[in-house]
Order: structure tokens, then C-alpha cells, then sequence
């Protein structure tokens, strides 16, 4: 007893104890090209990892040129790991509908294919109602002469990208900034919704 106490360690007053991992939450979300979404949701205050990926397909273990052919069925995501005591869920999909065209089938800005859908994956059925409401409220400010075609679906296994897939904003930032403005993303969130888009 007296050896495991010797390994525990001791907390002073004025210290602070790691924080636990075990209140953080996931969101999965499909908004295009997951570069820019990875971007976005790694700059929101609260959230602690954001992770470009593949899912809602058919497909075990999916390259990035088999998902980019448009046959696997998976579209590119975002899995968002996140802290709800800093920002909470609905915060986060209010800010992903201010950074796609919710009115694009199969499609995002010079994307086009099912890979590229916007979707909302929902983890609960907290997170579904969450999205539902949201889109709704979104449909409500008659902003877009088009209908809303983002999808609430439920979440499905979660592939990871390639590594050079990870922070490609941070690594290639030129070529990533090359492709905000050339695709045409970063004008329309910008003409859009202005100030309210971060991207």
C-alpha cells in the first residue's frame, strides 16, 4: 500500500488536476471538401480535435481514391471531438449550416459527386433533434430561394483520411488557400452570411 501511494502523485493547492476526457462528445459532419471543414471546426473555441474521414459508405477501409470515384458511398466528413462545457452542439451545427450551400445536391461550390453531399451524422437522438431544429430554423429565415437538401442521418463507421489529408490548411496552407478562393467557398459564405462564416 504503502509503494502505490509512493506513485500516486500530489497535488499541491495551487495546482491543477489534468482535465478528463471522459465529458467530451463527438459530432460527425459532411460539408464538401473536408479540408475546409476540418479548418473551421479546428478553430471553434471548444472544440479539442477535428479529424477529416470517410463514412456513411459500403466499403471497409476506403482510400481517398476510392471514396474521390464516387462508388464507395461514403462522403467526406469531419469527425469533431469537443468539449459541450465550452461550446455546445447546437453551436456547432449552426456554424457548419454558415459554412456549406445547404441548397447543393451531391455537390459543394467546384465539387461535385455524392462524396461531397452535406450531411449532419447524428451520434443520439439528442443530436438528430438537435439538427432537424436547426434546419428548420434555417428554413425559416427564407434566406435560400432552394430547398434545404442537407441530410440528418445517423452516424456510421468512421474511417480517418490519409495522414496528408490532417490539418492540410496548416501544411499546404498556399495551395489550401488556392483552393478556398478558386472553388468558390470562401466568396459565397462571404457574400452569404458575412461575418457570421469562418472559413
Amino acid at each position: 500500500m504503502t509503494a502505490l501511494l509512493m506513485c500516486l502523485p500530489v497535488w499541491g493547492k495551487d495546482e491543477v488536476m489534468p482535465a478528463s476526457k471522459d465529458h467530451l462528445e463527438v459530432g460527425t459532419f459532411a460539408g464538401g471538401c473536408f479540408w475546409c471543414t476540418e479548418s473551421m471546426f479546428e478553430k471553434t473555441k471548444g472544440v479539442k480535435e477535428a479529424v477529416s474521414g470517410y463514412t456513411g459508405g459500403h466499403v471497409e477501409n476506403p482510400t481517398y481514391q476510392q471514396v474521390s470515384s464516387g462508388r464507395t458511398g461514403h462522403a467526406e466528413a469531419v469527425e469533431v471531438t469537443f468539449d459541450p462545457q465550452e461550446v455546445t452542439y447546437t453551436q456547432l451545427v449552426d456554424k457548419f449550416l454558415k459554412n456549406i450551400d445547404p441548397t447543393a445536391r451531391d455537390a459543394q461550390f467546384a465539387d461535385e459527386g455524392t462524396q461531397y453531399r452535406t450531411a449532419i451524422f447524428y451520434h443520439n437522438e439528442e443530436q438528430k433533434k438537435i439538427a432537424e431544429d436547426a434546419i428548420q430554423k434555417l428554413k425559416a429565415t427564407g434566406k435560400f430561394d432552394q430547398p434545404i437538401v442537407t441530410q440528418v442521418v445517423p452516424a456510421s463507421k468512421f474511417y480517418a483520411a490519409e495522414d496528408y489529408h490532417q490539418g492540410y490548411y496548416k501544411t499546404n496552407a498556399t495551395q489550401y488557400k488556392m483552393y478556398e478562393i478558386g472553388s468558390g467557398r470562401a466568396g459565397y459564405l462571404k457574400k452569404t452570411w458575412g461575418d457570421e462564416a469562418s472559413h
